[in-house]
Formats: C-alpha cells, sequence, structure tokens
C-alpha cells in the first residue's frame, strides 16, 4: 500500500559539538558554584555579592560601548556608501585596525562580565584585552577560512558563488540560479504530495 508520506531519511551521525556541549555546560555550572562557594566561605558572602554587582556592572557598561561602536561603523559604512554612489564610484572597505575590528569579541566579554561567576567573569577580562581580542580574531577568521574551504559541493560556499553573477563592467547582479538537470521532486511547492491516481 502506497501512502502520501516520503521516506524517512537515514538517521544522521550526531556532531561531537552536540554530544559535548551539554556536558560542557553541566561542567561550567557546577565550577562556577564550587568556586563561588569556595570564595563565600574564604571572603564572606558581601565581597562575592560585590565582586558579582561590579562584573555585571562593567559588563553592562562594555557591552553599551561595544554597541555604540559597531552602530558608529554600521553609519560610516552607509555613509561611504552612499558617497560612492553618489560619485559613480565603487565604495572602498574601510580601514581595519587590530582590535578595533575586534567588536564581537569586545561585546561578547561584556556578556560574560554580565553573568553571575567568577569563570565567566575571568573570561570577561581576558576578552577586554586588545592583545587576546585580535588573536582569537586571527584564530577564528583562520578557522571560518579552513572550514568554507572543506565545505562539499551544493553546501553553503556552493551558493554564495551560484548567486553572484559579474557582468563585464564590473558589477555584481545578484540572482538565483536555476538548474535544468536538477531532479524532479514528486511533491508540490507546499511540500505536499499529490493524490495518487488509478
Amino acid at each position: 500500500m502506497t501512502t502520501g508520506v516520503p521516506p524517512s531519511p537515514a538517521p544522521k551521525k550526531r556532531s561531537r559539538a552536540r554530544t559535548f556541549l551539554p556536558l560542557g555546560l553541566a561542567a561550567w555550572l557546577v565550577l562556577e558554584i564550587w568556586l563561588l562557594t569556595v570564595v563565600a566561605d574564604a571572603a564572606g558572602g558581601p565581597t562575592v555579592l560585590a565582586l558579582l554587582v561590579g562584573g555585571a556592572l562593567l559588563g553592562i557598561f562594555v557591552v553599551k560601548r561595544a554597541g555604540r561602536r559597531a552602530f558608529r561603523n554600521l553609519t560610516s559604512t552607509f555613509q561611504q556608501a552612499q558617497e560612492a554612489a553618489r560619485s559613480g564610484g565603487v565604495p572602498v572597505a574601510p580601514e581595519r585596525t587590530g582590535a578595533e575590528d575586534r567588536n564581537g569579541f569586545l561585546m561578547l566579554g561584556g556578556l560574560l562580565l554580565i553573568l553571575p561567576g567568577l569563570v565567566s567573569d575571568a573570561a570577561g577580562l581576558l576578552l577586554l584585552i586588545p592583545p587576546v581580542r585580535s588573536f582569537l580574531g586571527r584564530r577564528a577568521e583562520r578557522a571560518v577560512e579552513r572550514r568554507m574551504a572543506t565545505v562539499s559541493p551544493g553546501g553553503l560556499q556552493d551558493a554564495f558563488q551560484q548567486a553572484r553573477i559579474h557582468r563585464p563592467d564590473g558589477k555584481v547582479v545578484q540572482g538565483e540560479v536555476v538548474r535544468e538537470d536538477a531532479p524532479r521532486s514528486p511533491y508540490r511547492a507546499d511540500g505536499t504530495r499529490p493524490p495518487l491516481t488509478p
């Protein structure tokens, strides 16, 4: 008997990140609670409370500052693009300078400071140091480049390459590639299967 339900795909192998991430988060929470109790026993509860409130206030200040910087960078990029469009030129990529460019890591440091816990506060304080942000930014860029280089055809990288069509005058036209040799699905556009006919 044939039904309109598509066959279930083969079960996918679970990635290491999906396996170890919950365990890592649980270990991190246990470490934070244990460290807070140890410091509270040694220095007293008011000291731990002052550390947590001070870290949260510093984190709020850092996130606010990083947000303003990101908005300022975005505004200047839009202004440069508008000026280039008026003059008929090509917008020039803004100058990227070390720690100024690592605004995402600065915001992450602020968020870690806001989270209650001494380990997260220490990690957040490390991310406030410009050389650490620059080092982590370079490592992240290399990791993304390696990952994009190993993507199989038909993946995300292929989609980005296919979606750009370069015209002879140098302009980039966004578009969608429709392949005629792609296998046709027996399903309709809304995902339902047409009724079976005798």
